[in-house]
């Protein structure tokens, strides 16, 4: 939960309405593969409600992602196809967003663009201090985890605006749905 506040934090609600005008829902079936590994995804995707895993071929599972994750954000960064596969574990609920209408809004929309990337800076970022802790500790952690208090966790930029963020994302949930 605290990961949809700190990417709803730097957010704002013109971003949050682009994102539904824009978004199509769908609902995805327990087991249903949403992204596979190597081969190319057209969208990033905002988990809206369910779990998925993602799983490296020779690997394995390396993470379960929840209701505020975006999906397939990397090949969006940096346009490689995917390097994972991501199967839902159940019943899911996501908001895809097309890459090509996201990567022209970025284009014409500067302080769009600057949230939009911050926010999955903050993603990215929180991926990658819970895949090291897993890798040094054997454990998850990430900002889905009460237990760990990173240090740099209270950015006093996105905690101006964390009181908005959780209802920045019920308004979403809530308009996706009667869009419906």
């Amino acid at each position: 939960m605290r990961k949809i506040l700190f990417i709803f934090g730097v957010l704002n609600d013109a971003d949050v309405d682009w994102m539904v005008r824009t978004g199509t829902r769908r609902a995805i079936g327990a087991g249903d593969i949403l992204i596979q590994e190597g081969t190319a995804f057209p969208s990033i995707v905002l988990l809206l409600s369910g779990n998925m895993a993602v799983s490296v071929s020779g690997i394995g599972e390396v993470a379960q992602l929840a209701a505020g994750d975006f999906i397939g954000e990397m090949s969006l960064v940096d346009s490689a196809p995917p390097s994972a596969t991501v199967i839902a574990a159940t019943g899911c609920t996501a908001l895809f967003l097309d890459k090509q209408k996201l990567q022209r809004k970025l284009a014409e929309d500067v302080a769009f663009a600057s949230r939009f990337y911050r926010a999955l800076a903050i993603l990215l970022s929180d991926r990658l201090r819970a895949t090291e802790k897993r890798m040094a500790y054997g454990e998850r952690h990430g900002l889905d985890d009460e237990s760990v208090r990173l240090r740099d966790e209270l950015d006093v930029g996105v905690l101006d605006y964390i009181s908005m963020a959780g209802d920045r994302f019920d308004r979403l949930l809530k308009r996706v749905a009667a869009n419906a």
